[in-house]
């Protein structure tokens, strides 16, 4: 396929059609206040993406639970008090054209006491001195998705994105290493992604027919298993649950070092899936309009642009003025993003990004 193909419109099972194969990833910028409520400089960043072309926009992983926080000044959907900021930012998104989505986050075992996390690992084994949250817990966690689920809707957003990844609650729960349950919710692969079903399958209930919900799933370390999450992911495309599935690699095109599958990129194990109306894209290293057409002749449906759009906000745009665009070398000066636009808050973050800002700038 051609660069031109990036910019063909893309239907979803439910709700309208992206205008475009551009999706920006979930960007955890840590510039939001300390309650949780989108701050000025959410704001700013929103909008200055707004006028970038994607196809669709998903917000930093946002808290479901006030105990789920995994990252100080990280954006909040678990209260009432946050709908303003969402609806301002769904509002500005929407004003541009593109689609909108609320990544929905809980940070499980990982949530970090410092920033007023409270651990709610699977497993009694996982963090020593902190039982293995209980049955009644898990589905209160649960429930607190769907209610997030539903202030989105309320805030005017599209859909959300439910994160599925990098060891956070599902992800976790997902992992025979991370959870050793002998309740519902353990054992079993079926019993292991039961947390993740109910979660998609409340929120489609609770929100109807014309939301999206798109799925983040990571399938490396945390003990996860590619086997086993191609199996659960097989399901899910043959049901139909989802709109979306957004495969975050740390590279598009990394093979399988092991198993079953060696030799193959990771990308095509979940390619080659029949997914019936559900569509398909990845993350991991897309810094150019080439490897952006690349992907769609791998399989995909659309791309998720993640350091590329921080280095520049249109990246959909600059690719579409030149079908040779790359982005700039990384690492990058503090000022370059500055003078992007970026704020000193979202710079900071980045610094604990490897080799994105040049040391000492």
């Amino acid at each position: 396929m051609s660069v031109s193909d990036l910019f063909k419109p893309l239907t979803l099972l439910h709700g309208p059609a992206m205008r475009n194969r551009f999706m920006l990833a979930p960007l955890t910028s840590q510039q939001s206040d300390y309650d949780g409520t989108a701050s000025e400089y959410d704001q700013s960043w929103m909008e200055q993406l707004s006028q970038g072309f994607y196809g669709l926009i998903q917000t930093s992983a946002s808290t479901v639970e006030a105990g789920g926080i995994a990252f100080e000044r990280q954006l909040g959907i678990h209260s009432d008090d946050h709908l303003p900021g969402l609806t301002q930012m769904a509002k500005t998104i929407r004003a541009g054209g593109a689609l909108s989505a609320v990544q929905l986050h809980h940070a499980g075992h990982r949530a970090r006491p410092e920033v007023g996390g409270i651990p709610a690992p699977a497993s009694g084994k996982t963090i020593p001195g902190v039982r293995a949250i209980s049955t009644e817990e898990v589905e209160r966690i649960r429930d607190s998705f769907i209610a997030a689920a539903k202030r989105a809707q309320l805030a005017g957003f599209d859909g959300i994105s439910v994160h599925g990844a990098f060891g956070w609650i599902l992800s976790e729960f997902m992992s025979p290493n991370l959870n050793d349950r002998s309740d519902k919710y353990g054992g079993s692969m079926e019993n292991r992604a039961r947390f993740t079903i109910e979660v998609i399958e409340g929120i489609r209930k609770a929100c109807g027919p014309d939301f999206q919900i798109g799925w983040r799933l990571s399938i490396e370390r945390y003990g996860l298993r590619l086997e086993e999450l191609r199996e659960v992911t097989a399901e899910i495309f043959d049901r139909e649950l989802i709109d979306y599935l957004d495969l975050a690699l740390w590279d598009s095109a990394q093979l399988v070092r092991e198993g079953m599958y060696q030799g193959k990129t990771m990308l095509s194990v979940f390619t080659e899936l029949p997914r019936k109306g559900v569509r398909l894209g990845a993350a991991g290293k897309i810094m150019s309009a080439q490897r952006a057409a690349q992907l769609l002749d791998e399989g995909c449906d659309f791309v998720l642009i993640a350091r590329a759009g921080i280095l520049q906000r249109d990246f959909p745009l600059q690719v579409k003025a030149n079908p040779m665009y790359d982005s700039p070398k990384l690492p990058v000066t503090a000022e370059y993003l500055r003078k992007g636009g970026l704020s000193e808050r979202f710079i900071e973050t980045m610094r604990g990004w490897q080799t994105f800002v040049r040391p000492g700038s």
